[in-house]
């Protein structure tokens, strides 16, 4: 993706940001830690899902009915407050994430993981598209044992449709870091932008072919 000063001539290079190390290992201290269950607040809730780009992520899941918001932000890594810079090195363990504010009458958590694992190519590894590295890699958040009983059976069910094994690691959920400003509904205030046009718009049109049923009236 991008920086503060990312021209568009840079940007049109493929690729949102790409300073992409190879996937290091989820530490074990992540995957083995004890999942952290996130309050609802006046009845809305949050889920957790990483891949590929956030940009990408964020503008899906915000066409989806219940979504009340998307964020963009950081989470799966082992380093604490961490900045795009650092993150887009592959070097924090993070991957670019959104937190998913949810109306569990509306939407239900299964539905997400549906919408997250039909929003990709799900066997993918270390990235989606042009991005590739660690940082964007596919990881689903479970915050309790039943949120990743739901995550296995659907992951099984899209596994069937797949000649490849299906990338996407599932992670207790421990924390989300908000990313910078500038992130936030990007593909929204910047659909100008060349990747933009050229991956992020393509990707939730797709999105929006394959589950037609899902979306707000007025997704963009």
């Amino acid at each position: 993706m991008r920086s503060f000063i990312l021209t568009a001539v840079c940007l049109v290079l493929f690729a949102c940001g790409n300073n992409a190390q190879n996937n290091p290992a989820t530490k074990p201290e992540i995957a083995n830690a004890e999942p952290v269950e996130v309050p609802a607040e006046n009845g809305f809730k949050k889920a957790y899902f990483a891949s590929g780009c956030f940009w990408c992520v964020e503008a899906v899941y915000e066409s989806v009915k219940g979504v009340d918001e998307a964020i963009s932000g950081y989470s799966g890594g082992h380093t604490k407050n961490p900045t795009y810079e650092q993150s887009n090195t592959g070097r924090t363990g993070h991957a670019e994430s959104v937190e998913v504010i949810y109306d569990p009458e509306v939407v239900s958590f299964e539905t997400l993981v549906q919408v997250y694992f039909g929003s990709q190519n799900p066997t993918q590894v270390n990235g989606q598209g042009p991005d590739r590295g660690s940082q964007y890699r596919s990881i689903v958040f479970y915050q309790n044992e039943a949120q990743k009983k739901t995550i296995e059976k659907v992951k099984a069910e899209v596994a069937k449709n797949y000649n490849s094994p299906i990338a996407a690691e599932v992670l207790p959920f421990q924390k989300f870091w908000v990313a910078e400003d500038y992130h936030q509904d990007y593909e929204k205030y910047h659909p100008e932008n060349p990747y933009i046009q050229s991956v992020s718009i393509p990707r939730i049109n797709r999105f929006k072919k394959k589950f037609p049923e899902l979306l707000k009236e007025n997704a963009h």
